[in-house]
């Protein structure tokens, strides 16, 4: 029964012995492991700051590029505003002056018609004059509501236009 227990005794010890040196083991593997990883986390660690940095950059570029292009829109939109604009107050200045004409001639008309006859010319004048101013002021008006017109159209298209940009600049940005 010593015997047995002796056995016993040197069975718990051999198997604290053969315990502890796996340990020691796994504690020295851990150690080349994290050493191991530390040496390979370093050079990549500079490659990724390297190409975060050249990332950022690329970016930065392309916010620059965006922002001009962006104002560079504004630009076009604000010239097509301008010639947009141009056209209606030519158009508007055609009308009026074809509007002159056609009064003017309306008027020599009724210049004509005075020297048949006095009474017919002076009624005749009148009316004329009535109608040309009439005719006058329904061009003019016309010509300006066209060109109003045509400038509240494009002054429209601009304002969708540089809010769609802003829009879609901020959605970049972001």
């Amino acid at each position: 029964m010593t015997e047995l227990k002796g056995q016993t005794k040197k069975t718990r010890k051999e198997s604290e012995e053969e315990a502890s040196e796996p340990s020691v083991e796994v504690e020295e593997q851990v150690n080349e492991s994290s050493v191991e990883a530390e040496m390979a986390t370093v050079k990549p660690l500079g490659e990724v700051l390297s190409e975060a940095e050249k990332a950022y950059s690329a970016y930065m570029e392309a916010e620059r590029q965006v922002a001009r292009i962006y104002r560079e829109n504004e630009v076009q939109v604000a010239d097509a505003y301008k010639r947009a604009e141009d056209q209606a107050n030519l158009a508007c200045q055609q009308s009026i002056e074809q509007a002159s004409k056609i009064r003017e001639e309306m008027i020599g008309r009724a210049l004509k018609a005075c020297e048949e006859t006095e009474r017919k010319a002076r009624e005749a004048y009148a009316k004329a004059r009535e109608e040309a101013e009439q005719a006058n002021e329904e061009a003019v008006a016309q010509a300006l509501k066209a060109r109003d017109e045509m400038i509240a159209k494009a002054w429209k298209i601009r304002e969708e236009t540089v809010s769609q940009a802003w829009s879609i600049y901020s959605k970049i940005i972001r």
